[in-house]
């Protein structure tokens, strides 16, 4: 068992340019410290140099950290593509052993509106159109329906809302001020 029943693990995973990082972010901004933001990118592509392959170090090395930074009484979020045929058994190993609440979100941009937002990012001009469309999986969701899934129309902040609201980091925020 990892956690404890006071600390709660997010889930945010969706194609590129879905919007996790700046999700991520958001919660990150409006929880404060004690919330981990454990970063698919940044551990695979950042710390390991690594491509995205099953059986890839970075799996493991994503559940260690997130099983760290929970049993040291972190809030964890979780983000990145995360495609759920590489790193599904971890997710949802990492799921069943976290004693406190556990929410999973899928955010769901359609291709077109992967390729407009993918535009206006820096590695744009690394990651062309070509790459962006055999990456991109349509509703890759866990399977037994553990994701909420999340649509383009929802803006930043409501989807920061709706998550604080539902995972519960709302009221731990209010009980810590």
């Amino acid at each position: 068992m990892v956690g404890s029943e006071e600390t709660r693990l997010v889930t945010l995973r969706g194609n590129s340019a879905s919007g996790k990082s700046s999700v991520a972010a958001g919660l990150r901004e409006r929880f404060g410290r004690g919330l981990a933001l454990v970063g698919q990118d940044n551990l695979r592509r950042i710390v390991l140099r690594e491509l995205d392959r099953p059986g890839g170090a970075n799996i493991g090395l994503i559940d260690l950290t997130a099983r760290y930074a929970l049993d040291a009484g972190y809030h964890v979020v979780v983000e990145g593509i995360l495609n759920a045929d590489h790193y599904g058994a971890m997710l949802s190993r990492l799921r069943a052993d976290h004693r406190g609440p556990t929410h999973a979100y899928y955010l769901h941009v359609p291709l077109a509106g992967t390729l407009a937002r993918h535009a206006t990012k820096p590695i744009a001009d690394e990651v062309g159109e070509a790459q962006l469309r055999a990456w991109y999986r349509p509703m890759d969701l866990l399977p037994g329906g553990v994701e909420t899934v999340i649509g383009a129309d929802s803006s930043l902040a409501v989807t920061v809302d709706r998550i604080m609201l539902d995972s519960g980091l709302v009221d731990l925020l209010a009980r810590e001020h």
